[in-house]
C-alpha cells in the first residue's frame, strides 16, 4: 500500500490494483467544496497523477464526490474506461457529467466484487454520515467501504475498511456488528470545519471514538494536515488514541511511504 496523501492510496493485493479517492491537486491549488466554498491545499502529493501505474490499475473505489477526493487533475489524468465504485450519487455524475461510463454505485450494505487473475475484492457500500443533522443534506451523500480481498475461494483473507468521510454517529454500530474483525480500518480525520463553525469530518476525539468502537487489529489515519479546512492536526489524533490505550494498534504511514498489511495484521 503506498499513501499519496489526503485520502488518497494505492493499495495491491496479488494480481489487483486500487486506488482510493484520487486526489492529485498540487500545493496551493485549491479543492472546490461546493457551494462556492474553497479550500487551498497545503501539501504536495507523493505522486502525480501521471506517475501513476496506470495499466495496472483495476479500480477507483471513491468514497463521494468532493474536490479533496476527486479533482479535477484526477478526472483529466484518469482514463474514462476505468471502473469506478462509489455511491449512486457519484456513479450518476461520474457517468453523466464526466464520462466515466464504467461507475458503478452502490446503496449501503451493496457489494460489487473485482477480479483480475486470481486475486478478488469484493466491495461493501458502509454507512457514512458527512454532515450532523439536516446539513448533510448541503453535502454529498458519501459511503464508507469494506474491501475484502482473498481469491477464488471466496475466503476473505485481508479485510480493510475505508471510514469515508464520515462523523461518529450511531450508524457506524452496525459495522462492528457485521464486521467484529477488520485487519486495518483507514481512518479519515481532520476535523474539517466549513464556516460557520460546521464540522463535516472526524476530528481526534472521533476518531478515537471510532477505534473504541471498531476495535481494528491496526488503524491508519488519512485526510489529516492537507487542505486549510482541516482544523484537527494528525497529533492530537495520536495523543488523544495514546490516552485511550490504543497506541499498538496504530500504523504510522507518511504520504510517499509504503507498508503492507497481512491478515494477521503486521506490518
Amino acid at each position: 500500500m503506498l499513501f499519496i496523501g489526503n485520502a488518497t492510496l494505492l493499495i495491491r493485493y496479488g494480481d489487483l490494483t486500487l486506488l482510493t479517492d484520487p486526489n492529485f491537486l498540487h500545493r496551493g491549488m485549491r479543492a472546490h467544496l461546493g457551494y462556492g466554498l474553497v479550500s487551498r491545499r497545503v501539501t504536495e502529493p507523493a505522486l502525480d497523477v501521471t506517475e501513476l501505474p496506470h495499466a495496472d490499475l483495476d479500480a477507483v473505489v471513491l468514497s463521494h464526490l468532493h474536490g479533496d477526493h476527486f479533482d479535477r487533475v484526477a478526472r483529466r489524468g484518469l482514463d474514462r474506461g476505468l471502473p469506478f465504485v462509489t455511491t449512486p450519487h457519484g456513479s450518476r455524475v461520474l457517468q453523466g457529467l464526466y464520462g466515466f461510463r464504467r461507475a458503478t454505485g452502490l446503496r449501503t450494505w451493496e457489494t460489487h466484487t473485482l477480479r483480475h487473475g486470481d486475486s478478488t475484492v469484493r466491495v461493501t457500500s458502509l454507512p457514512g454520515r458527512h454532515a450532523p443533522g439536516p446539513a448533510r443534506l448541503l453535502l454529498p451523500p458519501v459511503m464508507g467501504s469494506l474491501l475484502e480481498f482473498g481469491d477464488g475461494t471466496g475466503e476473505a483473507r485481508l479485510v480493510v475498511y475505508l471510514s469515508g468521510d464520515t462523523l461518529m454517529y450511531e450508524g457506524l454500530r452496525e459495522i462492528a456488528v457485521r464486521h467484529p474483525d477488520i485487519h486495518l480500518a483507514v481512518l479519515h480525520l481532520g476535523g474539517t470545519t466549513l464556516p460557520g463553525g460546521l464540522v463535516v469530518t472526524m476530528d481526534a476525539e472521533q476518531g478515537a471514538d471510532l477505534l473504541d468502537l471498531l476495535r481494528p487489529r491496526r488503524a491508519m489515519p488519512v485526510h489529516y494536515d492537507d487542505y486549510t479546512v482541516f482544523r484537527s492536526p494528525l497529533d492530537d489524533f495520536l495523543t488523544e488514541a495514546d490516552r485511550r490505550g490504543h497506541a499498538a494498534r496504530l500504523l504510522r504511514c507518511a504520504p510517499g511511504e509504503h507498508v503492507t498489511v497481512g491478515a494477521g495484521a503486521g506490518v
